[in-house]
């Protein structure tokens, strides 16, 4: 408890300085506030991400990974709500680019960073080549699959439109319907619990709930706070250093607001629940690819005063395809309920190839298009051809879906 007592106050003095600025209005540089409004986020995002944690023991073991997943992400909502919504504020700006840029960065984050990262520690821990997942893990596999293969829809339309926001919104809904059937309650001791929800643990009932409820609400509000200087500091400081800020958005604010819920799961690897972290972070990505790309279009609409959707221009359009075949690739990796080394080296190979890519091209959009448009269809040939080694497995998928309850058992964080 002590130590929980001493990551609170280290994270909090961390809040501070982001505090300070935005009730003051004063803003040394663009780096130094993206910088402070930066950590601000962070510490928000652990803040969010122990309390949830703490909550595992209370809630159905299956929708935990939904409702962990979710609040975790919420430094990454704001920060990209922010840009939709001054996306229509201020039409014809660019910040409908940040708007994408943002969530496709974060998107692509997921699986080409933090999956192969859990993969890499849990061989380093125990020395297995690979992370198993349980059959109810289907689950996430199926709800990741749906909207990957609706992203297709968007692609041919060019834009992300209300009628979007229903579908995927709809989406998530029944996913966290389905998840919610699981076993009711997780049956791990205390000890088990990774990180600071292990302290929160031994406290009683209406102390566990009180503190939950108030880091939720410190670091809502902390994330209300910073988001917008946040994003600003972001597009300033890509000006400031000469660099191009769509980068800057796409790759290196994900890092802040993705960053607690990357932890979390790999306090579970450390802890020996490898299969649980890699549960949460597949399930990050479908509230992800479900609710933060249908939920644009609403925040334009909120800035703009009247339904509009938000567009998709030629290098958005590759932008977004890229990120949906990545994730096809990525799900064509776990039919097989397993995520081994190599697929792991694929993964992390691929998105370093994107981003140095991306990196060299700057500048130059012609050739940009060119190389998101050819990593998209080797991502897109990969994954037709795993599912036609897997094609078994992609029947137990279909099964699984129209089968009345998940399997018995505990599933993801349980």
């Amino acid at each position: 408890m002590r130590q929980f007592v001493v990551l609170l106050v280290i994270t909090a003095a961390a809040m501070v300085p982001a505090i300070i600025l935005r009730t003051t209005g004063w803003r040394p540089n663009p780096l130094l506030d993206a910088l402070i409004f930066g950590i601000a986020i962070l510490g928000a995002g652990f803040y969010l991400s122990w309390g949830a944690e703490a909550a595992e023991k209370r809630i159905s073991a299956g929708l935990i990974v939904a409702i962990v997943a979710l609040i975790t992400v919420l430094p990454e909502y704001a920060v990209d709500f922010y840009y939709a919504y001054s996306a229509g504020a201020n039409p014809g700006s660019n910040y409908v680019h940040y708007a994408a840029a943002n969530m496709t960065g974060a998107n692509r984050l997921l699986v080409g960073l933090a999956w192969p990262l859990l993969v890499l520690l849990h061989w380093r821990r125990t020395r297995e080549r690979a992370i198993p997942l349980r059959p109810t893990n289907r689950t996430e596999i199926v709800f990741l699959l749906l909207p990957s293969l609706y992203a297709f829809n968007i692609l041919f339309k060019n834009a992300i439109t209300i009628i979007d926001t229903v579908l995927l919104v709809a989406m998530f809904g029944l996913y966290v319907w389905r998840a919610s059937l699981a076993e009711e309650g997780s049956e791990c001791d205390s000890d088990d619990e990774p990180g600071p929800a292990a302290a929160l643990s031994v406290l009683p009932s209406r102390q566990q709930w009180f503190v939950m409820g108030a880091l939720t609400l410190t670091a809502m509000a902390v994330i209300l706070l910073s988001a917008e200087p946040f994003a600003e500091a972001m597009v300033d400081s890509g000006r400031v250093l000469g660099f191009d800020e769509f980068l800057l958005i796409q790759w290196l604010a994900p890092l802040a607001s993705e960053a607690p819920a990357v932890v979390v799961a790999v306090l579970f690897v450390l802890s020996g629940r490898a299969e649980n972290g890699l549960a949460t972070m597949i399930s990050d990505k479908i509230n992800q690819w479900t609710l933060l790309v249908g939920m644009l279009p609403l925040a334009l609409s909120l800035g703009a005063g009247h339904l509009s959707p938000l567009p998709l221009d030629a290098r958005q359009h590759e932008e977004f395809f890229l990120t949906a075949t990545q994730s096809l690739f990525g799900i064509a990796l776990l039919l097989r309920l397993r995520l081994g080394l190599g697929s792991a080296a694929a993964l992390a190979g691929l998105f370093v190839a994107q981003v140095v890519l991306a990196v060299v091209w700057q500048g130059n959009e012609a050739r940009t298009i060119i190389s998101l448009t050819w990593l998209g269809w080797g991502y897109l040939g990969l994954a037709m051809l795993l599912f036609a080694i897997n094609a078994k497995a992609l029947v137990d998928l279909a099964k699984f879906l129209l089968a009345r309850a998940p399997e018995a058992g505990v599933r993801g964080r349980a």
